[in-house]
């Protein structure tokens, strides 16, 4: 081959290095194969000497978030050996598909030995284009400081073009930076000089538009995106338009339509698959937005997905913001071992990237996964001040000033009142938000104004559920809510002070409220809830200081009981939930549940069995008891028991229609769904049981559909309840999970619904009064009741056990006594009544 050739064919490897890296990557093998060993011998002497350019630059992360198109050498001849520039250029392109690929260590290393046989080789322009490669890749190292300096020194010797080639480049490390609009800028001055050139043409749009959706211009964020996509499919970038389709899930969460993100994750999870960095920069995009709309959950799960795959691939820049998310959400969703775990290499990471922005958030999660895992010493307030001082210096005003308030509480704990009331003047300023109304509580108490103190608490947690009410997805709106869990905690403290059951209900039932969208801290009226339970009891639980509480109301009284320590009830309802799922797993080990329900009957109801009677009983849960099968308790056979997020809520669905527009009958369907060996005999015994049942193909559209149209819904099929990220629980059918992300989309759903379905009445409550999984996402949504299962249950058993459900629901009787009457009837247990369940179903008899 001779030095044109070679030349020729190792341009050739970088034009092809975007379309087809592999390709490009053997070509470009060929090239050096062929160079004459005394060309190659020269050049490594001369580069044995020569100074390493590498250290000046780098830029962000590219991921699914930037594209990296790589560079396109020019056509014309650079003085100097034709094959050195045939084999700087060579390295080049190997560098550039290698980073399409994912392997970054390697591709800094080629573009440096590329610049060092340019250089050596008197060839300036090829020294500067692999410069412009390698601001890319040094950003997606961990250093988009550098990065931004190599393009400075690079940019003298790049023609026009390639300086608008350059502008994309630079436009990835600004926006690492979090300087979105100079990314912006640099995109709007790079298209007009990049010509036909789509690959730069196509980055360009995709950088612009990520940098615009983080600045909130959500339409011109759409149009880059698809304008990068139109461009990448028609110049055949497969892997281009996979990342502008891989950025629609975090436009769409990005503007709070969580449905559509999930949908467009599940599309660009397939598009990515070949491409493990940018797949997992995308996951770390999408986990970012639900951060932002505050569902931890379902980040983490994305996150401990991207992790491994950003640290194969050496994407230090990524890997840092990556495992720094993590450890936020780790510690938001109660695992501050796990969260220390990640955040100290991502401390370590930041300090080494010189991110001093980044780095005082990582000291502060570590400070309060600390005082989580240990008890806390005489110097942390001040460790915890001087870590506010720097958050302050790097503009996180708000998490600051959170700090700050833990200090001062902590403070108070140690004995140092009047260090404590230092940092609570403060923050008591008019116009600092909740954290200002906390403060100023805790100062009111202090100085003995209950009253004061009250008034402070009731004004902060009607801030926080005006921030809230807008939130129609009920896992973002709790999730947003918990900013004012420890306001709403001092409060139930200031209620307990006063030892009156009615003050503690009203308290716990404010904060219930705002996690559950109600807006206002508003309690039900006593009299109210008393004229409609009728003979009916309530018994809500709480938690304060690491006890469990109960508030039991009659139409007679209201009763205050402590019950003890919180971690033992925890502890029994987990060995209950073990040992039934083994009886239902027929392992013949398991001990009988019999034991271990006495003894959590004696520890959440001991104090109160002499006013229950044989009452049918409404039950708030708090915590771990969201998971507890009720019905399995001795004193609940036979009894009617429905299972509340309030008793706000079990209110308002004593007034929910039980059929639409004034039909005389509630219209039921049901849908049997694929694996389960009775579920075609269950759809057809609801249709026998109820005139006018509509069978349901298990299909998504058409299950989506029919639920917008029924009274009743009958769901018989496998499901599944992810507890970190309840809004990805599923109901199997025929095409595919039905998630509960999906059900948002409803605007009408049944007044009943059942689901048949292992663990579908499964929730976790990052907030008391907002149970997350499928049945809390139906009563979210206006469903008035849930009937479903807190454990697997056998086929067999289901079906006799729907049976007498549904026969007893068509004789008249409401979902909750029907279902104690069939679990009488049957001895199946494992299923619960959630919502209101004391209305009867319209039968038109």
């Amino acid at each position: 081959m001779t030095s044109d050739e070679a030349l020729a064919s190792a341009e050739h490897a970088v034009d092809l290095s975007g379309s087809d890296p592999a390709r490009a990557l053997a070509l470009a093998r060929t090239v050096l194969a062929s160079l004459p060993a005394s060309c190659r011998e020269v050049a490594g002497a001369d580069r044995a000497g020569s100074p390493d350019d590498g250290d000046a630059g780098g830029a962000p992360d590219g991921g699914a978030r930037e594209g990296d198109p790589g560079g396109v050498a020019t056509a014309g001849r650079v003085a100097g050996c034709g094959h050195c520039e045939a084999e700087a250029v060579a390295y080049r392109a190997l560098a550039v598909a290698a980073r399409e690929l994912g392997d970054l260590p390697f591709a800094e290393e080629r573009l440096r030995r590329a610049v060092r046989i340019a250089l050596s080789a008197g060839l300036p322009h090829r020294a500067a284009q692999a410069r412009l490669s390698l601001v890319h890749v040094r950003t997606e190292l961990g250093h988009p400081e550098q990065a931004l300096a190599l393009a400075a020194d690079a940019e003298p010797g790049l023609t026009p073009a390639e300086v608008g080639k350059l502008g994309v480049h630079r436009a990835v490390a600004l926006a690492r930076l979090g300087r979105y609009r100079e990314a912006v800028d640099h995109c709007d001055r790079a298209v007009p000089v990049l010509g036909g050139d789509a690959r730069f043409l196509a980055g360009a749009m995709l950088n612009r538009g990520l940098a615009r959706v983080f600045l909130g211009e959500f339409e011109a964020a759409e149009a880059d995106l698809s304008r990068c996509a139109e461009l990448a499919r028609d110049a055949g970038l497969e892997h281009v338009l996979a990342l502008a389709e891989g950025n629609l899930p975090f436009l769409a969460a990005r503007r709070g339509d969580l449905p559509a993100a999930f949908d467009a994750y599940r599309r660009a999870e397939g598009t990515l698959i070949g491409y493990p960095e940018r797949l997992a920069t995308m996951r770390c995009d999408l986990a970012e937005a639900l951060v932002a709309a505050h569902l931890p959950g379902e980040a983490r799960v994305l996150l401990e997905m991207a992790v491994p795959e950003l640290a194969a691939a050496g994407a230090g820049t990524a890997l840092a913001e990556a495992l720094l998310l993590l450890a936020r959400v780790e510690l938001r969703t109660g695992d501050p071992r796990r969260a220390r775990e990640s955040a100290e290499p991502a401390a370590r990471e930041l300090a080494a990237q010189g991110r001093t922005v980044l780095a005082p958030v990582a000291d502060e999660i570590l400070l309060r996964a600390r005082l989580a895992l240990d008890p806390p010493s005489a110097e942390l307030p001040a460790t915890m001040l001087s870590c506010a001082d720097a958050l302050d210096a790097a503009g996180h005003g708000d998490t600051s000033a959170a700090l700050r308030l833990t200090a001062a509480e902590v403070s108070l704990g140690l004995g140092d009142r009047p260090s404590a009331e230092e940092q609570l003047a403060l923050l008591a300023r008019p116009g600092r938000g909740v954290v200002a109304l906390q403060a100023t509580a805790l100062l009111r108490s202090l100085a003995g104004d209950r009253k004061g103190a009250f008034a402070a608490v009731l004004a902060g947690l009607a801030e926080v559920g005006a921030g809230t009410r807008t939130f129609e997805d009920p896992a973002i709106r709790a999730h947003a809510a918990r900013a004012g869990e420890p306001l709403a905690g001092f409060g139930l403290a200031l209620a307990m002070r006063t030892g009156r059951g009615r003050t503690v209900l009203a308290w716990a039932e404010r904060w219930r409220a705002v996690t559950g969208g109600a807006g206002l801290p508003l309690a039900p009226g006593l009299a109210a809830l008393r004229a409609a339970l009728g003979e009916s009891i309530l018994v809500e639980f709480v938690r304060h200081e690491g006890d469990l509480v109960a508030v039991a109301v009659t139409r007679e009284r209201v009763t205050l009981r402590r019950l003890g320590p919180f971690p033992a009830v925890a502890e029994a309802t987990v060995r209950l939930r073990y040992g039934l799922r083994r009886t239902h797993l027929l392992d013949g080990r398991a001990p009988e549940p019999g034991a271990e329900a006495a003894e959590l009957e004696r520890l959440l109801f001991g104090p109160l069995r002499h006013r229950l009677g044989d009452r049918p009983l409404v039950i708030v849960p708090t915590g771990t008891l969201h998971t507890l099968p009720w019905q399995l308790l001795p004193m609940n056979a036979d009894r009617p028991v429905t299972v509340a997020a309030s008793a706000a809520a079990w209110l308002a669905g004593r007034r929910v229609p039980a059929v639409r527009d004034g039909r005389a009958a509630a219209v039921p369907v049901a849908v049997a769904g694929p694996g389960l060996r009775c579920a075609e005999a269950e759809a057809r015994m609801v249709g026998e049981c109820h005139r006018g049942t509509r069978r349901v193909a298990a299909r998504r559209a058409e299950v989506m559909a029919a639920l917008e149209r029924a009274d009743v819904a009958h769901l018989a099929a496998h499901g599944m309840f992810s507890p970190r990220s309840p809004l990805l629980s599923s109901i199997d059918l025929d095409d595919g999970p039905l998630m509960a992300y999906d059900l948002l989309r409803l605007r009408t759903p049944p007044g009943l619904v059942v689901l048949s379905a292992c663990d579908a009445g499964m929730a976790h409550a990052p907030a008391d009064g907002a149970p997350l999984g499928l049945a809390g996402t139906f009563l979210s949504l206006g469903t008035r009741c849930v009937v479903a299962s807190l454990v697997p249950v056998r086929d067999e058993e289901t079906l006799t056990l729907m049976t007498a459900f549904h026969g007893a629901l068509a004789a008249g009787d409401p979902p909750a006594r029907a279902l104690a009457v069939a679990s009488g009837k049957t001895g199946v247990a494992g299923f619960a009544c959630f919502g209101c369940g004391d209305q009867p179903l319209a039968t038109g008899r």
